[in-house]
């Protein structure tokens, strides 16, 4: 393994538990702001990663991506909240589904806007090699926050996206809608990993790639892939 490959990997797990750490504190805070005290009641207004942390979503599964040289996504464990706290219960699902794809945007916008600032004021730094490693560091960082934004806006349960359709369907259907999401997860991972083996094509590549992966070359400094 290269200098690079580690120094990519190293910079991808430290972007990845930022990105997601704060993806799920995100939920949980407008959650609260939105009048639901479970996630603070349960500790998960915090940034500490331990408080966060899947073994499989958060460690494994994105370790499997990266040595297939996949998008990396993946997933925390959920941060509690109950919706009979909001006074709009569909409306306050969707300002809380989407806080977290929200949170990555924001991210990905400050890491590119740190890029723009380093190479437009140093343009020589690129051309040592720890000027290498530093826009590296950014670019990988401003793609797994994009990655995770736009997986998570797909819209199907239980990813952040599906929080719409609460919008769309009547309020007596909800309590039915949420126990499906809470069910829906496993069967959604196993169609991720599964279905581009028995396709021979990757769907979520492809729209991580046109999504995540053009959004990140209009506005990082440099191309990045």
């Amino acid at each position: 393994m290269s200098a690079d490959d580690i120094a990519y990997y190293a910079f991808a797990i430290v972007s990845f538990v930022v990105a997601l750490t704060v993806h799920e504190v995100s939920h949980g805070f407008a959650a609260y702001k939105l009048g639901d005290p479970t996630a603070k009641r349960s500790g998960r207004l915090s940034l500490n990663p331990l408080k966060h942390i899947d073994p499989f979503g958060t460690v494994i599964l994105p370790l499997l991506l990266m040595v297939m040289h996949m998008p990396i996504f993946g997933y925390a464990k959920p941060v509690p909240y109950n919706p009979s706290y909001f006074k709009d219960p569909r409306k306050g699902d969707a300002i809380t589904g989407l806080a977290g794809p929200a949170s990555n945007l924001v991210m990905a916008l400050i890491g590119a806007g740190i890029a723009q600032v380093i190479y437009h004021a140093s343009p020589n730094l690129l051309m040592g090699q720890g000027g290498y490693y530093v826009m590296l560091f950014f670019a990988t960082f401003v793609l797994i926050n994009l990655y995770l934004m736009f997986f998570n806006l797909i819209p199907i349960p239980p990813l952040d996206g599906s929080s719409i359709i609460a919008l769309l369907i009547p309020e007596k259907m909800l309590p039915k809608w949420y126990s499906i999401q809470h069910y829906a997860f496993p069967i959604f991972m196993i169609v991720v990993i599964a279905l581009p083996y028995l396709i021979h094509f990757n769907p979520f590549s492809w729209y991580l790639d046109v999504t995540a992966g053009n959004l990140a070359n209009a506005i990082f400094p440099i191309r990045i892939s």
